[in-house]
């Protein structure tokens, strides 16, 4: 087996796993890093490591063909058997994390999910040329725009091209520039992240894991903690909320040891997402105190005067944006009663971008649902759709659709919402 094929191998089941580079290399004995050549085909581990990786990966002995010994593969070159191969894990690895490339979303609504035009990019990125560290700032500043804009499929079409462009420029460079490249890739599989999160795919692990490595590489602590952000998300999702708070905690603490600003509203951030993640699983009392902190990181950054909005990718860190995750919080603790003094004050215009507004009628939504008040949470589903038509497509949205379409209190308009995102 080439080394490519088996770094392919590896890598496909690590993702299926849900592990991260630095967990696989805990379990035999190995760095990130070293994992990292050997899934991009450059290491081949020795016998015992490798026997260790496929006990960890849950692997039979032959699929990784042990006994070869380690070394630098320079000259591999990817051939049919090896771009079968990946097709081949491709699939298997989508069907053992029981979820299609095309969810029930895309189906229904007749059209293919945003997200499943990124599958290509994970183990087969597209043949690009490099271009220059600031046209692809350039690009990326554009993918970044159609995600805040709420343009899922127009972000789902531009973004295997991105990849490609992104990748091949981090191998065509080096030094500073290299490093400034690493950090276009992060935030590219950021993007790619945050596209698959909205369609509850599970391409969202591979693709956060892949964000975190190329933050890690580029060394800005910032990208860092954008790329853990969407990690832990993606952990939240998969039923792990502890160490998703774990994880979002080390890194704010982290970022707050920075003197700059950019790096505490990204912190700041990060508190917001553990606060709504401990909701997640229960632990009301971590959910408060993160908010507070959050809460009183927003007041000291409004104190020290105004930055550069353009700096942080996402998410925004203001108070608009807190009372934003209070409405989330407290309805995910099992009291929306307390989320409907945030919604009321919160005025949708201050919220930076049609994302974040087309999230306060969803997290309304899931209030006034939690509530009972069936004609509110409709309210606040034409209002979502109003501000961003693609996000009421989302399954969690559809959900929400269906259930009043078939609540006994019949809600005028709820048949027409239900027949334009394909819910009937």
């Amino acid at each position: 087996m080439h080394q490519r094929q088996l770094g392919t191998v590896i890598r496909a089941a690590r993702c299926a796993q849900r592990m991260t580079q630095a967990q696989l290399g805990r379990a035999c004995g190995y760095s990130a890093s070293a994992i990292s050549r050997v899934e991009a085909g450059l290491l081949r581990p020795a016998e015992q490591p490798l026997l260790l990786i496929a006990r960890a990966l849950d692997l039979p002995r032959d699929a990784v063909s042990v006994g070869a010994p380690a070394t630098l593969a320079r000259d591999v070159i990817p051939d049919q058997e090896d771009a079968m191969l990946r097709r081949q894990l491709l699939v298997a690895g989508v069907a053992a994390a029981g979820a299609g490339v095309l969810p029930s979303t895309a189906i229904a609504a007749g059209r293919p999910d945003a997200s499943s035009r990124i599958v290509g990019a994970l183990y087969s990125p597209e043949a690009s040329a490099p271009t220059s560290v600031r046209q692809l700032r350039t690009a990326l500043a554009l993918a970044r725009d159609q995600f805040t804009a709420s343009r899922y499929q127009d972000l789902g079409d531009s973004l295997p091209s991105l990849l490609g462009t992104a990748q091949a420029t981090r191998e065509a460079v080096s030094g500073r520039a290299r490093e400034e490249a690493h950090a276009c890739v992060a935030r590219a599989w950021v993007l790619a992240t945050e596209l698959a999160l909205k369609s509850h795919s599970d391409i969202a692990w591979p693709a956060a894991d892949r964000a975190l490595a190329a933050a890690q590489a580029s060394g800005d602590p910032v990208v860092q903690g954008e790329a853990a952000r969407v990690l832990a998300i993606t952990m939240r999702r998969a039923g792990r909320p502890a160490a998703a708070v774990d994880l979002l905690r080390r890194t704010a603490d982290a970022l707050t040891q920075t003197p700059d600003d950019t790096s505490r509203a990204v912190a700041t951030t990060l508190l917001m997402t553990a606060a709504y993640t401990a909701a997640c699983g229960q632990r009301r009392g971590d959910a408060l105190d993160l908010m507070a902190e959050a809460e009183l990181a927003v007041v000291r950054l409004a104190s020290s005067g105004p930055r550069p909005r353009t700096q942080l990718f996402t998410v925004d860190a203001t108070s608009a944006q807190a009372d934003l995750y209070w409405i989330g919080v407290h309805t995910a603790l099992g009291t929306p009663d307390e989320g409907v003094p945030y919604a009321a004050r919160t005025v949708p215009g201050q919220l930076p971008t049609a994302e974040r507004r087309a999230r306060y009628g969803t997290d309304c939504a899931r209030m006034w649902h939690s509530l009972g008040d069936h004609r509110r949470t409709f309210a606040s589903l034409r209002f979502t759709e109003q501000v961003a038509p693609e996000e009421v497509r989302r399954p969690a949205l559809r959900a929400l659709t269906a259930d009043l379409l078939y609540a006994p209190v019949t809600v005028a308009g709820v048949r027409e919402l239900a027949a334009r995102t394909g819910v009937s």
